[in-house]
């Protein structure tokens, strides 16, 4: 990959970012079944039924980037996230400036840059053409580091007295509850991005 693309996917894993932030992620459940048991298939996508997980789509544009970029397009646009949050724009869940370093999900922020270079890294390892398993395998590494640093950065304000809530409670919120949410936004990261490099050819 040229240093224009990896540069033009830095921008777009960026903007990805800020928009994912904002955007509650959902999945399209159809019930094939009526209530006397009998197959009935929907008439129209209206007629899907849409339930609502309980994450953003924040972590999967950061994963969709490593699979997409690679580990340094992945990596810039998560830096360039911290500088713009943290410079006071308003691009983070709870808004920006430079005082968000008190809040709980901060330490999941800065895994995004070392989660976003491994899901990159290992997204383009193979010397053949990628399998969807192995992009799903990407991701999952990329997400499994981002708790780890979330985690361990909520460990280091517990010990520093920062935290207005018990550690456990916060690590249920922020790790367990969403962890279901994000697998699934982890396969559909790796679906995308699988049908998105065989129309680009790498």
């Amino acid at each position: 990959m040229s240093p224009l693309d990896e540069f033009l996917w830095a921008i777009l894993g960026l903007l990805l970012t800020v928009a994912g932030t904002f955007m509650e992620a959902a999945i399209a459940l159809p019930n094939f079944f009526n209530e006397e048991g009998q197959v009935v298939l929907p008439t129209s996508w209206a007629a899907v039924p849409v339930h609502p997980l309980p994450v953003s789509y924040q972590v999967a544009a950061v994963l969709f980037v490593g699979c997409m970029g690679g580990r340094q397009a992945a990596a810039l646009s998560q830096v360039a996230y911290l500088i713009l949050g943290l410079s006071g724009f308003q691009v983070f869940s709870q808004g920006g400036g430079l005082d968000y370093w008190r809040e709980p999900t901060f330490g999941y922020l800065l895994g995004f840059v070392p989660g976003a270079w491994v899901c990159g890294w290992l997204a383009f390892r193979p010397q053949k053409r990628v399998s969807l398993e192995w992009l799903a395998l990407s991701s999952l590494g990329g997400l499994v580091l981002i708790h780890v640093c979330g985690a361990l950065y909520l460990g280091a304000l517990a010990l520093a007295g920062q935290l207005s809530h018990p550690l456990v409670e916060l690590l249920e919120q922020y790790s367990l509850f969403a962890l279901p949410g994000q697998l699934v936004t982890v396969c559909l990261v790796a679906a995308v991005a699988r049908v998105l490099r065989l129309i680009l050819l790498y």
